[in-house]
């Protein structure tokens, strides 16, 4: 029965960490993925024009 207290608390203390760390993961994507679409449409005005 300790066991299972001890994983319960030791799982309920990393699982906020873990999705923390996956929203930073997921915000920089976004961000290279706003970059790379901001490149591409720089290169298809030039194209335009």
């Amino acid at each position: 029965m300790r066991r299972l207290i001890g994983l319960v608390l030791a799982v309920s203390f990393a699982l906020p960490f873990t999705l923390l760390a996956g929203c930073n993961t997921l915000a920089g994507a976004g961000k290279d993925i706003q970059q790379g679409g901001a490149k591409i449409q720089s290169e298809a005005q030039e194209h335009q024009n």
